[in-house]
Protein backbone atom coordinates (compact mmCIF):
# COMPACT_ATOMS: atom_id res chain seq x y z
CA UNK A 1 0.00 0.00 0.00
CA UNK A 2 1.09 3.29 -0.70
CA UNK A 3 2.07 6.06 1.50
CA UNK A 4 -0.82 8.36 -0.05
CA UNK A 5 -3.32 5.19 0.47
CA UNK A 6 -1.94 5.03 4.38
CA UNK A 7 -2.80 8.13 4.41
CA UNK A 8 -6.22 7.98 2.94
CA UNK A 9 -7.04 4.93 5.03
CA UNK A 10 -5.78 7.16 8.10
CA UNK A 11 -7.67 10.21 7.27
CA UNK A 12 -10.83 7.97 6.20
CA UNK A 13 -10.81 6.16 9.31
CA UNK A 14 -10.55 9.12 11.58
CA UNK A 15 -14.01 10.96 10.04
CA UNK A 16 -15.67 7.55 9.54
CA UNK A 17 -15.40 7.50 13.51
CA UNK A 18 -16.70 11.17 14.16
CA UNK A 19 -19.41 10.67 11.82
CA UNK A 20 -20.83 7.25 13.86
CA UNK A 21 -19.89 9.24 17.12
CA UNK A 22 -21.75 12.15 15.45
CA UNK A 23 -24.88 10.00 14.94
CA UNK A 24 -24.81 8.19 18.29
CA UNK A 25 -24.54 11.20 19.87
CA UNK A 26 -27.27 12.89 17.84
CA UNK A 27 -29.59 10.11 19.05
CA UNK A 28 -28.55 10.45 22.50
CA UNK A 29 -29.26 14.03 22.68
CA UNK A 30 -32.44 13.94 20.56
CA UNK A 31 -33.87 11.61 23.13
CA UNK A 32 -33.58 13.97 25.62
CA UNK A 33 -35.20 16.89 24.09
CA UNK A 34 -39.04 18.08 24.89
CA UNK A 35 -42.09 18.06 23.67
CA UNK A 36 -41.46 16.75 19.64
CA UNK A 37 -38.48 19.06 19.43
CA UNK A 38 -35.65 17.53 17.18
CA UNK A 39 -31.99 18.15 16.80
CA UNK A 40 -32.43 20.28 14.05
CA UNK A 41 -34.32 22.27 16.31
CA UNK A 42 -31.36 22.18 19.41
CA UNK A 43 -28.57 22.89 16.19
CA UNK A 44 -30.58 26.28 15.48
CA UNK A 45 -30.36 26.95 19.11
CA UNK A 46 -26.80 25.97 19.90
CA UNK A 47 -25.45 27.73 17.01
CA UNK A 48 -27.21 31.10 18.18
CA UNK A 49 -26.09 30.74 21.63
CA UNK A 50 -22.29 29.82 20.65
CA UNK A 51 -22.62 32.91 18.08
CA UNK A 52 -24.95 35.59 19.31
CA UNK A 53 -28.51 36.40 18.42
CA UNK A 54 -29.21 38.35 15.19
CA UNK A 55 -28.42 36.00 12.66
CA UNK A 56 -30.28 35.87 9.25
CA UNK A 57 -32.04 32.81 8.30
CA UNK A 58 -29.64 32.50 5.36
CA UNK A 59 -26.93 33.18 7.47
CA UNK A 60 -28.71 30.22 9.48
CA UNK A 61 -28.87 28.06 6.53
CA UNK A 62 -25.35 28.47 5.15
CA UNK A 63 -24.13 27.70 8.34
CA UNK A 64 -25.69 24.13 8.81
CA UNK A 65 -25.58 23.37 5.25
CA UNK A 66 -29.12 23.10 4.43
CA UNK A 67 -31.85 24.70 1.81
CA UNK A 68 -33.05 28.18 3.31
CA UNK A 69 -36.45 26.53 2.86
CA UNK A 70 -35.69 23.63 5.17
CA UNK A 71 -34.09 26.58 7.44
CA UNK A 72 -37.20 28.17 7.21
CA UNK A 73 -39.47 25.13 8.16
CA UNK A 74 -37.02 25.04 11.38
CA UNK A 75 -37.16 28.29 12.01
CA UNK A 76 -41.45 28.54 11.78
CA UNK A 77 -41.15 25.42 14.51
CA UNK A 78 -39.06 27.05 16.73
CA UNK A 79 -41.36 30.11 16.70
CA UNK A 80 -43.86 28.33 17.24
CA UNK A 81 -43.07 26.44 20.26
CA UNK A 82 -41.32 29.76 21.61
CA UNK A 83 -38.18 29.52 21.56
CA UNK A 84 -37.13 31.76 18.86
CA UNK A 85 -38.29 35.35 17.32
CA UNK A 86 -37.82 37.25 14.48
CA UNK A 87 -36.76 41.02 14.43
CA UNK A 88 -36.39 43.56 11.59
CA UNK A 89 -33.00 43.25 10.20
CA UNK A 90 -31.56 46.88 11.16
CA UNK A 91 -28.65 46.18 7.94
CA UNK A 92 -31.68 45.01 5.75
CA UNK A 93 -35.36 45.82 5.21
CA UNK A 94 -35.79 42.74 3.30
CA UNK A 95 -34.70 40.14 5.62
CA UNK A 96 -35.28 39.53 9.16
CA UNK A 97 -33.22 38.84 12.42
CA UNK A 98 -33.16 35.27 14.50
CA UNK A 99 -33.27 36.09 18.40
CA UNK A 100 -33.63 33.95 20.68
CA UNK A 101 -36.57 34.01 23.71
CA UNK A 102 -35.82 33.36 27.47
CA UNK A 103 -37.78 30.16 26.41
CA UNK A 104 -35.09 29.34 24.09
CA UNK A 105 -32.33 29.87 26.62
CA UNK A 106 -34.08 27.93 29.04
CA UNK A 107 -34.65 24.80 26.74
CA UNK A 108 -30.39 24.90 25.34
CA UNK A 109 -29.60 24.81 29.35
CA UNK A 110 -32.67 22.06 30.13
CA UNK A 111 -31.28 19.83 26.76
CA UNK A 112 -27.49 20.58 27.95
CA UNK A 113 -28.98 19.57 31.84
CA UNK A 114 -30.77 16.70 30.41
CA UNK A 115 -27.62 15.42 28.77
CA UNK A 116 -25.06 15.60 31.71
CA UNK A 117 -25.97 12.10 33.40
CA UNK A 118 -24.64 10.35 30.05
CA UNK A 119 -21.37 12.21 30.23
CA UNK A 120 -21.17 11.74 33.72
CA UNK A 121 -21.67 7.81 32.64
CA UNK A 122 -19.09 8.51 30.13
CA UNK A 123 -16.13 10.24 32.37
CA UNK A 124 -16.35 7.30 34.07
CA UNK A 125 -14.92 5.24 31.18
CA UNK A 126 -12.93 7.55 29.69
CA UNK A 127 -11.28 10.57 31.41
CA UNK A 128 -12.16 14.07 31.42
CA UNK A 129 -8.68 15.11 30.33
CA UNK A 130 -8.55 12.80 27.36
CA UNK A 131 -11.46 14.93 25.85
CA UNK A 132 -9.55 18.78 27.00
CA UNK A 133 -6.36 17.46 25.03
CA UNK A 134 -8.60 16.61 21.97
CA UNK A 135 -10.51 19.45 22.27
CA UNK A 136 -8.04 22.19 20.49
CA UNK A 137 -7.44 19.33 17.39
CA UNK A 138 -11.28 19.33 16.86
CA UNK A 139 -11.53 22.82 16.97
CA UNK A 140 -8.48 23.61 14.50
CA UNK A 141 -9.97 20.69 12.60
CA UNK A 142 -13.30 22.30 12.61
CA UNK A 143 -12.21 26.06 11.82
CA UNK A 144 -9.77 24.02 8.57
CA UNK A 145 -13.09 22.91 7.34
CA UNK A 146 -15.47 25.60 7.79
CA UNK A 147 -12.86 27.93 5.54
CA UNK A 148 -12.84 25.35 3.10
CA UNK A 149 -15.88 25.19 1.93
CA UNK A 150 -16.59 28.72 1.30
Amino acid sequence: MSQADEIGKLVFGFFNEVGIINQLATRQLESKLPGGLLISHFGVINHLMRLGDGRTPLQIATAHQVPKTTMTHTLAGLKKAGLIEFAPNPSDARSKCVMLTEAGRAFHAQAIGAIVPEFQSLLSDIPAEEFAAALPFLQRLRAYMDTARD
